[in-house]
């Protein structure tokens, strides 16, 4: 009896323990998941960076993406997938593209970077007559061995099905140079000269090659741009496309090239706008280098290709996270996201042509919450508001106030600060009290950028995403992209003002 008892109680302690184990690794499994953003993409789980070969086709929105199946951290480059119809609610599909053995046996290719496009004509031969829907993937095929880099070169492969199944072209590489670091493939059809145009880089050498193709299997080198504008960083992900110019029926073209940062080390976008005759890229003269978005986590963006005629902007979409502590970032079960599509246009300016950029329409997502008109601040001023996915837009008068603050994801000590500096018309943003910011010693940061008031206005409109802010001021003429991983959630939003402010128009939504 007594032998019986013991053997209860301690299977009885077995299973609390258990019990307990269990409800900690739930409690925790919940408070990192608290850092996935609700409208921002992220895959189910695993390690994700650059968007690739995205494409429209018949009323669905492509995203692939660099992608570890097996792991948190980057390694066994493969495409992912993903499809939406709306660019806010995405399908998650299966691997798309996957890392292979190479015949030799002792070699594997990773599918690193590239595009996509439809080849409605069937230039390519790989689809049936009649089929205009075939879809070709260009990417870099990584070879590597024991984990260490052998060579680069350009590959392809192609869907019959919309993206769900893909095969490999037998003759692949269609472009090899030779080189270790020769990447990036970015291709679009030129209709002036019924023609495909690639865009890719010799990141070593800050370059940008732009190749010519009839059938997309076969490429010519037609010239080089390169050696300007930010040269702290390898060049990677280019991407060359026609660009509206804001009140006009004029276009430019523009080019992208990830690269690095206005503060060391970090990682940023550049962008040089000019003119392209089908050939040659001829870029405006600038006294300054051209940066995206001057925020610390917005990389290796690319827009769209074969978007429908209501779409009269380009559409692009960059990595959110930076490489000085991508690998580290304090969420399990998932590393990395990508930013909500932008729609670019350009501006004329007495400096020359500069990017403008709005995210997608949010509406169809927005839930009630607050809308304030004519809100005189002075001081401190806690809103009747709290959450940690919202979208802000805000118009304020600056009247006599010296500094205008916006705290976010506050939760008394802990918050993200967006600050604005009228004597020098300064916007920063500080992450330096947002929560966790010990996971690397780079990741602690301040971002600042001119921006000048419209008649004595500034604009703002904040997306904040558990874990994701981007800041877009006056109208997109300056952006900012930044991670922040709070540890408390009360998700609190405070106004400051060192002198009175009035916020003529200020609303705050809630996101489904």
């Amino acid at each position: 009896m007594l032998k019986n008892l013991v053997i209860a109680v301690f299977l009885g302690i077995a299973i609390l323990s258990c019990q307990n184990k269990d409800k900690k690794e739930e409690e925790e499994s919940t408070k990192r998941e608290l850092y996935r953003p609700v409208y921002h993409f992220t895959p189910i789980q695993n390690w994700i960076n650059d968007p690739n070969g995205m494409v429209y086709l018949d009323g669905e929105y492509h995203l692939f993406y660099q992608y570890n199946p097996f792991g948190n951290e980057w390694g066994h480059m493969s495409w992912g997938h993903a499809v939406s119809k709306d660019l806010l609610t995405w399908e998650h599909l299966p691997v798309a593209l996957k890392e292979f053995r190479n015949k030799d046996d002792t070699t594997q290719t990773m599918i690193f970077s590239g595009s996509a496009v439809i080849d409605s004509a069937n230039t390519s031969g790989f689809f049936e007559k009649g089929k205009k829907n075939g879809m070709v993937a260009i990417y870099t095929s990584n070879v590597h061995a024991s984990g260490k880099g052998v060579a680069q070169h350009q590959s392809i492969a192609y869907s019959a099905d919309k993206g769900r199944t893909w095969k490999q072209y037998d003759k692949n590489p269609v472009l090899n140079i030779g080189l270790k670091d020769f990447r990036d493939p970015n291709v679009f059809w030129y209709a002036p000269d019924k023609k495909w145009i690639m865009s890719v880089v010799k990141p070593l050498d800050y370059t940008v090659q732009f190749y010519q193709s009839q059938n997309l299997k076969e490429w010519k080198l037609m010239s080089e741009f390169g050696k300007k504008g930010d040269m702290t960083k390898i060049w990677e992900c280019p991407a060359l496309f026609p660009i509206p110019v804001e009140g006009s029926d004029q276009k430019k073209w523009i080019l992208t090239v990830s690269s690095g940062h206005r503060q060391k080390n970090y990682l940023a976008m550049q962008y040089f706008v000019g003119d392209f005759d089908g050939k040659t890229f001829t870029p405006q003269k600038q006294d300054e280098i051209l940066y995206v978005d001057e925020g610390k986590d917005f990389y290796a963006g690319i827009p769209f290709n074969s978007l429908p005629a209501s779409h009269t902007k380009p559409v692009m979409i960059g990595w959110i996270n930076d490489w000085e502590y991508a690998n580290k970032l304090p969420s399990a079960k998932f590393k990395g996201s990508m930013s909500v599509p932008r729609e670019l246009s350009l501006q004329s300016t007495p400096a020359g042509y500069r990017l403008i950029q709005t995210p997608v329409s949010l509406k169809s997502k927005q839930e009630a919450g607050l809308d304030e008109k004519d809100l005189k601040v002075s001081g401190n001023h806690s809103l009747d508001f709290s959450g940690e996915s919202y979208e802000v837009e805000a118009e304020i008068s600056l009247g006599s106030a010296k500094k205008i603050g916006i705290n976010l994801l506050k939760s008394g000590s802990e918050e993200s600060s967006l600050t604005y500096d009228v004597s020098s018309s300064t916007l920063s943003f500080d992450r330096k009290k947002s929560g966790n910011v010990d996971f690397h010693e780079r990741f602690p940061s301040i971002e600042s950028v001119t921006v000048k008031p419209q008649n004595g206005v500034l604009k703002l409109h904040l997306l904040v995403d558990q874990s994701v802010v981007e800041i877009f001021a006056n109208d997109g003429e300056k952006v900012m992209t930044d991670m922040v991983f709070p540890t408390k959630h009360e998700g609190k939003i405070e106004l400051v003002s060192d002198g009175e402010v009035i916020f003529k128009s200020l609303a705050i939504h809630g996101i489904k």
